[in-house]
């Protein structure tokens, strides 16, 4: 390898597509600027996981032009020595072993980082779950979030994030050929109701926390199902 080392940077998607942005902050009560996906580039190729460590030639991925490119460093680490490493940690990113939320390709990237440079990824990439699980609303995406998971695990795109229309609206979306790559409009699951919706979630999650026997989480999903069901957008189980 040249005296100088090998560039690593991080190649930055947005799988949204920009849709974070624009309802975030009605759906969760609060901005967030993008889904994050991360790969890592070096000797020519872009690394990342999903249906396993998938390596690509730069600039080649399904996930198009990178929103954002982060220069991490460089490494003087040799390419077999680097290969070596990817096959010691294989194990540990594959297709049975990818969530979301907890083993995605952004932790992939960081430990990658971490490794080759000696330094993590942005934090607000690596927050982005638990800015979305902290929200009383969450439960409300958790259908979003799932199809995201399969999708990524599979190693596909997502080709359009879009969540499931009130109960009442029978309207079915069948198409997937003509819309294939067009993100498709988000439905609110609450309609009008929302600001009714959230005051009263926001109480409930309150009174849930100040009784001492629930955590966060735990208080938001209560205070979310419970309010839902009186407004009958979930049924009772």
């Amino acid at each position: 390898m040249a005296e100088e080392g090998q560039k690593v940077s991080l190649h930055v998607y947005d799988l949204s597509q920009g849709l974070a942005m624009q309802v975030s902050t009605s759906l969760l009560g609060k901005p967030i600027e993008g889904i994050w996906h991360t790969g890592i580039v070096l000797y020519g190729n872009e690394y990342y996981f999903g249906d396993g460590i998938q390596q690509t030639p730069v600039g080649t991925t399904p996930y198009g032009t990178p929103l954002k490119v982060i220069d991490l460093g460089v490494t003087k680490l040799t390419k077999d020595e680097f290969d070596a490493y990817l096959k010691e940690i294989g194990p540990r990113y594959t297709h049975e072993t990818y969530n979301i939320l907890k083993h995605n390709c952004n932790c992939f990237s960081n430990e990658v980082a971490q490794h080759v440079v000696g330094t993590t990824i942005p934090e607000y990439i690596l927050n982005l779950p638990n800015e979305v699980l902290s929200s009383p609303l969450a439960p409300l995406i958790m259908p979003l979030i799932q199809n995201l998971e399969a999708t990524l695990r599979d190693g596909d795109v997502p080709q359009g994030l879009q969540f499931q229309a009130p109960i009442g609206s029978a309207e079915s979306s069948n198409s997937d050929s003509a819309t294939a790559n067009t993100i498709q409009p988000m439905v609110d699951p609450l309609g009008n109701a929302r600001s009714v919706v959230q005051e009263e979630i926001a109480k409930e999650f309150a009174a849930l926390r100040a009784s001492g026997t629930m955590s966060p989480s735990e208080a938001a999903a209560l205070a979310t199902k419970n309010v839902m069901q009186k407004h009958g957008f979930l049924n009772p189980t």
